[in-house]
């Protein structure tokens, strides 16, 4: 079980298509957390989305069969996957972001990054380019530089010749100023799995620039849980994701599919049409005020304060937390049931998902993992931007799929292979390997 010490913070043409490859995720634990882990995690929502608040204190030819080692890492934190760059090819673990568009990886004249960090040597690359322009990275501690360049980048069988990535290289900020986790251990950087339109480096994403190489405009993801599992070792398998199509072993039923809000797309974007807590209906905000982004970087639901109040009203002995706005805890022995829809069907979310753990060690309360991203102010978004920031606390309980065309997401029941109650179905498709890391990055490069 985490502690809350431990929780809170291109058109596709009909020629060679190449089947969807599968990464298996991976985790690994991260042992006990401080509260200042899940602050900083709040504080990375506030910057990832722009939120202001109470600031918390301190192309080509058919795919073949692959299928590599997986990690999974810090207690369903975060998941990533392996990636290669260069010529030859210099390998990496990137976290899955499905809320950033752009490619980068730290290099080898980060000096400030962990000395277990795989680093990027871009003076061992035949084919890379530069652009010769520097990117300026805002984060949470402050400010880190990169470059833009370009070289050749592959997941699995799928390769784009000339990917525009960032190499990071915060070689200004001392190891002291740099978030816990951050660029630590096998996390070498970020894959970002949003739209173009919002990329940093104005460049196309990995999986866009893939074009018809892919089978179908999909990815899609199984994430495993090891929260509460007291015997989870450091490292254990992570899930799945699948690059170009679905993997039919991992869920059971139709996906019920579900079109993101008109427009150019940016985000992967739902809106929240009813959350059921305690098998009773409660009260949010409709319209815009109900936009949902889906992220995979993210370990926890974040809300507004209106609809976050109204959902742990509705759980008996729950309360604000006073020392940590935005957080709330709830009796340990009390079984949290919420259901969130988005147009569609409800989801439950298992009740181990919602507990976050003891708010102290013997103690009989325990954090919530939906917490206020407005930090008990009373801030909205602005026109377009989210309200809703929905991460692994909901996306471990579905089989979720991303569609560019028509832009839509998807959900299905989790199948019996995957933790849920459906079927094995048979599956020749390829699977990779994926990991889950501590990092909680806020991340853009800026030309």
């Amino acid at each position: 079980m985490f502690s809350l010490p431990q929780f809170a913070l291109a058109l596709f043409f009909p020629v060679a298509f190449a089947d969807p490859i599968h990464v298996p995720l991976t985790r690994r634990s991260s042992g006990n957390r401080d509260i200042n882990y899940y602050i900083s995690a709040a504080k990375h929502l506030q910057d990832k989305y722009s939120i202001t608040g109470k600031p918390y204190s301190p192309h080509g030819k058919r795919a073949s069969s692959v299928s590599i080692q997986t990690i999974n890492l810090e207690e369903d934190y975060e998941y990533l996957a392996p990636v290669s760059i260069g010529t030859p090819p210099q390998s990496f673990n990137v976290i899955l972001d499905t809320t950033l568009s752009d490619l980068w990886v730290a290099d080898t004249s980060c000096t400030s990054c962990n000395s277990t960090t795989p680093l990027f040597a871009p003076s061992k690359s035949s084919s890379i380019t530069s652009a010769n322009a520097d990117a300026n990275i805002p984060y949470i501690a402050g400010n880190v530089t990169g470059t833009i360049a370009q070289d050749v980048v592959s997941m699995g069988n799928f390769t784009v010749q000339n990917q525009t990535f960032c190499m990071l290289t915060p070689a200004m900020m001392a190891v002291d100023h740099l978030p816990d986790g951050f660029l630590a251990g096998s996390a070498s950087g970020i894959m970002g799995l949003a739209f173009s339109a919002v990329s940093i480096t104005r460049s196309t994403p990995f999986w866009q620039a893939l074009g018809s190489q892919l089978a179908a405009p999909e990815m899609a993801f199984y994430l495993t849980r090891f929260n509460g599992d007291s015997s989870a070792k450091e490292e254990e398998p992570g899930g799945v994701f699948t690059l170009g199509g679905t993997n039919s072993t991992l869920f059971t039923g139709d996906i019920e599919f579900l079109n993101m809000p008109s427009g150019t797309p940016t985000f992967w974007l739902l809106t929240m049409s009813a959350i059921t807590v305690q098998g009773q209906s409660v009260q949010i905000t409709a319209g815009n005020a109900a936009l949902s982004v889906f992220d995979t970087a993210t370990p926890v639901i974040g809300g507004p304060t209106a609809g976050v109040n109204a959902i742990w009203a509705a759980v008996p002995g729950s309360a604000a937390v006073v020392d940590y706005p935005g957080f709330f805890s709830f009796p340990c022995s009390t079984s949290v049931q919420v259901t969130l829809s988005f147009g569609g069907k409800a989801w439950p979310i298992n009740a181990t998902d919602m507990n976050a753990g003891p708010i102290s060690n013997g103690s009989s309360q325990c954090f919530g993992a939906i917490i206020d991203i407005g930090l008990a102010s009373n801030s909205s978004s602005g026109s377009g931007n989210p309200s809703w920031v929905i991460g692994d606390t909901f996306l471990k309980n579905v089989y979720s799929v991303f569609r560019a065309n028509p832009p839509s997401i998807g959900f299905a029941q989790l199948s019996s292979v995957a933790g849920g109650s459906g079927e094995r179905e048979s599956s020749t498709r390829i699977t990779l390997p994926v990991m889950m890391t501590t990092t909680m990055m806020a991340v853009m490069c800026l030309l």
